[in-house]
This record gives structure tokens, C-alpha cells and sequence, in this order.
């Protein structure tokens, strides 16, 4: 049996970004989207999940390149003191958090107000995932699982992409191919946080190495490779328009490429679309206080 999670990244992003994530739930392409907490139309973001029940939301916690929560003062690891703001680059936050300038707690803290904050305007949370996919590292994927777990949220992405799906990527550009090779080492460890947290998540993530590329001929070519398992298709569809012109983002013109490249899922036949709420929640293999850093 083949499962596919379609997953919209940066629901809450501008108005355009969720009107294509509305629109292509409607017409059976996109079954979930992880919406940020504080972003430019996360207002309406939140009102058109609580008006579609069907479609899966979970929160996109944001530690890079947005807007915290929490006051500054309470996080100033995480946010550039002249600003108030996370650093702009993941590179800086991984400087300062692999150098030890980044306590397990401040990004716990920071990632529960991100999830009360949805929740208590009446967002059913399904998963939990990171932007930037940040919770690819240990060190902030147990703080977020923890803040997570206490929320009542169980599903997680798995933010690798294996090989067969990278190969798969048309036109994948070769330094992210590299980087997410590089990285793959760390899906074991990944995956036994998860499963020690009593998480339950996907057998993988594809079209991490499409991000900015993702066309239909991508997209079909990853579809028609696609293997019995349960996956995530992570995409970022939007329109391109004068709010996402002020937004700070590499994914611009792409957006409207992935948005029309999505209607090919209805064309590739034996797949079966979920959202991270149907997924079988794991029963916990330790207490929650384990998940240690």
C-alpha cells in the first residue's frame, strides 16, 4: 500500500499563500498544512482551518526568519537583540546552537507558546513540524517533541528525504543535494527520539531536494517512483502576488509553478491520500522526561 501525506508548508505565510492551500484541498490535492503562529495572514490562516475541519493542520514552529511569541527577553538566545526577531539565517541559529548559546529550554518554551497559541483559537493541531525543517537536529528536535507532547500532539515530520526520492527530483539543484546527503547519518537518531517520545511519523519526506524546483514533471517522476509506505510530499504552493513580494523568501516565482504542478497527484492512480491524523499513534517506549537532550 502506498500513503501520501500532502503537506503545504507556510500556511499563514500572505492571503495568497492560503488561498492556494484552501483550493487545493478542495479539489482533493493537499490533505494537510502547517501553519505559523505569527505570520503576515496567520489571522486568516486560522479561520479557514477552523471552517475546514478535513484538512490537517499542524503548527510550523518558526525559530529562523520570523516573529517569536514568547516576549524577547524570555528567548534572547533565540532572537537578534536589535530586533527582537529570530535571526534571519538558519546558519546563524546553528552557530549559536551547536557553540552551546542555545538552552534546550528557551526553544521548548518557545515552540509551546507557538502551539497554545493555535490551539487556543481553536486549531485542532495533527503534527508538529519545524521551518526550515530545523528539527532535523537532535538538539532541537527532543525540546520541540516535549513541548509537543505536552500540547497532546503525537505525529511528527521525519524531515529526511531517502535516496531513491532524491534521485527522483528532477532538476534537484546539487548543493542540496549534498546537504541533505550529509545529513541522512543523523535519520536514526532522529527517528529513535521520535519513537522514545511515543511520536508516530511517516517512513520519510520527499521533495525536500525539490524545494524551490518542484514542477510537474518532478513531481510525477518522485509519484510514479513512490514505494508501499506511508510519505510526506512537502510542498509550497501559493500565489505570487505584491504580498509575497514583501515577504522575505527564496520560494517566489515557485510557488505558482508548485500550485498548477500539484493537480497531476489526481493522475497517478494506487496512492492514497491522509493527513498526519491518520496515523497510528505509537505507544510511548519511555516516560516523556526521557527525551533528554
Amino acid at each position: 500500500m502506498r500513503r501520501l501525506i500532502v503537506n503545504t508548508d507556510d500556511f499563514g505565510l500572505t492571503s495568497g499563500v492560503n488561498r492556494a492551500i484552501i483550493e487545493l484541498h478542495a479539489a482533493g490535492l493537499v490533505t494537510s498544512a502547517s501553519l505559523m503562529a505569527r505570520a503576515g495572514a496567520t489571522d486568516e490562516a486560522v479561520e479557514l482551518a477552523c471552517a475546514t475541519p478535513s484538512l490537517g493542520v499542524g503548527c510550523h514552529v518558526v525559530l529562523v526568519d520570523g516573529e517569536p511569541v514568547l516576549p524577547p527577553e524570555k528567548i534572547s538566545s533565540l532572537v537578534d537583540a536589535r530586533t527582537g526577531r529570530f535571526l534571519n539565517s538558519l546558519t546563524a541559529f546553528l552557530l549559536r546552537l551547536f557553540t552551546g548559546r542555545i538552552p534546550a529550554e528557551e526553544i521548548e518554551a518557545e515552540a509551546a507558546a507557538q502551539i497554545a497559541y493555535l490551539q487556543q483559537r481553536g486549531v485542532q493541531l495533527t503534527h508538529i513540524d519545524t521551518h526550515k525543517h530545523a528539527h532535523i537536529f537532535s538538539a532541537v528536535l527532543r525540546p520541540v517533541l516535549r513541548a509537543a507532547r505536552a500540547a497532546g500532539i503525537r505525529a511528527v515530520r521525519h524531515p529526511f528525504e531517502p535516496e531513491w526520492a532524491v534521485r527522483a527530483a528532477i532538476g534537484a539543484p546539487l548543493a542540496r543535494v549534498v546537504q541533505i546527503a550529509a545529513l541522512r547519518p543523523l535519520a536514526p537518531r532522529s527517528r529513535h527520539a521520535i519513537e522514545q517520545g511515543g511520536f508516530t511519523t511517516t517512513d520519510g519526506t520527499i521533495a525536500v531536494a525539490g524545494t524551490g524546483t518542484l514542477n510537474e514533471a518532478t513531481l510525477r517522476s518522485l509519484l510514479e517512483q513512490l514505494p508501499a509506505g506511508t510519505w510526506e510530499l512537502v510542498t509550497h504552493p501559493g500565489y505570487s502576488d505584491a504580498d509575497l513580494a514583501r515577504v522575505r523568501t527564496r520560494l517566489r516565482a515557485s510557488r505558482d509553478v508548485e500550485r498548477l504542478a500539484l493537480t497531476a497527484i489526481q493522475e497517478v492512480p494506487g496512492i492514497e491520500l491522509i493527513s498526519f491524523a491518520q496515523l497510528e499513534t505509537s505507544a510511548p517506549a519511555t516516560p516523556a522526561d526521557m527525551l533528554t537532550r
